[in-house]
């Protein structure tokens, strides 16, 4: 039997509330903590409609506090009308031998899929923990639109946001990132997480990998657009993140791509703050929008 979410504190915030809640998985077998903004249109339309909301996947080490305390994103959705949520970015007490032994695989690392590999797959389900847990959770519990659910991240949480994008266009109607993760199958961190998790072979890690599989599409999933942020003074844009591979995979799958390239900034919150007006903007305008009047952003 489920048991409801335990709301562990609460905060004005801009007209609306900020939250952070707990609850017990019964994908991730675990105690699994998540944050909700809730914009002021929730509490003065007398109406009682229901608003969208946009899910942001943090990146490698962060948590379901880090987008809500760093973004500074909360005015703006607040003006927006947005809904804004952050689950965390793995289970938390799986007691998986080594799983807090490297920053970059484990604990803080989840990848946003479902492990296939023992011990990990018993756990590390966040795939299907965020898709169908978490959002039919959110939307039967508040007054979200399931029919106008975006989602965007950062590095580790912008794979996922562009992964997850693909892997469920029904199920997310906008997609935006900053700094992601384009080709995991392609960079230390993705080889590492995706032997980790997925296996050893390499063919199975293309349904997690953004490049390829934007690059194995005939039409775009998303005619609205897709927006991505990258700073040219991020230490990782090299070796890491690979937004070359996802912009030829949008190009040859006829995907419109807004990917705009910064100098001077790096891959940390400085860099995403700067930009979050944007691509909630981007959101809200998709979200907004009947198919049919979708332009690129």
């Amino acid at each position: 039997m489920n048991t409801p979410p335990e709301l562990l504190s609460e905060h004005a915030c801009f007209g609306g509330v900020q939250r952070f809640y707990q609850h017990a998985s019964s994908t991730i077998g675990l105690t699994m903590k998540y944050s909700v903004f809730l914009p002021p249109q929730m509490f003065i339309d007398d109406a009682g409609g229901k608003v969208p909301a946009v899910i942001y996947l943090a990146g490698l080490t962060c948590n379901e506090e880090t987008f809500m305390v760093k973004a500074g994103a909360q005015r703006m959705a607040a003006e927006l009308g947005l809904a804004l949520i952050a689950p965390d970015t793995s289970p938390r007490g799986a007691h998986v031998p080594g799983e807090a032994d490297n920053w970059d695989f484990g604990v803080g690392a989840g990848f946003y899929l479902d492990a296939s590999q023992a011990p990990w797959d018993r756990h590390y389900r966040m795939e299907s923990y965020l898709t169908a847990e978490l959002l039919p959770l959110l939307t039967a519990a508040l007054p979200l639109d399931a029919g106008r659910i975006g989602i965007f991240g950062h590095s580790m949480g912008g794979h996922g946001a562009l992964t997850l994008a693909l892997r469920h266009p029904n199920l997310f109607k906008s997609v935006s990132a900053f700094a992601p993760i384009c080709a995991p199958s392609h960079c230390p961190w993705g080889r590492k997480a995706f032997t980790g998790y997925l296996g050893a072979d390499e063919a199975g890690w293309l349904a997690h990998d953004a490049a390829a599989l934007m690059a194995g599409l005939r039409s775009a999933p998303y005619p609205g657009g897709i927006l991505i942020d990258q700073g040219l003074a991020d230490k990782f844009l090299a070796e890491q993140l690979h937004p070359d591979l996802f912009e030829a995979a949008c190009a040859k799958a006829g995907q419109p791509l807004t990917l705009r390239r910064h100098a001077g900034y790096d891959h940390g919150y400085y860099f995403i703050a700067t930009f979050m007006a944007d691509h909630l903007k981007h959101h809200a305008r998709q979200l907004s929008a009947r198919t049919g009047d979708l332009k690129s952003a």
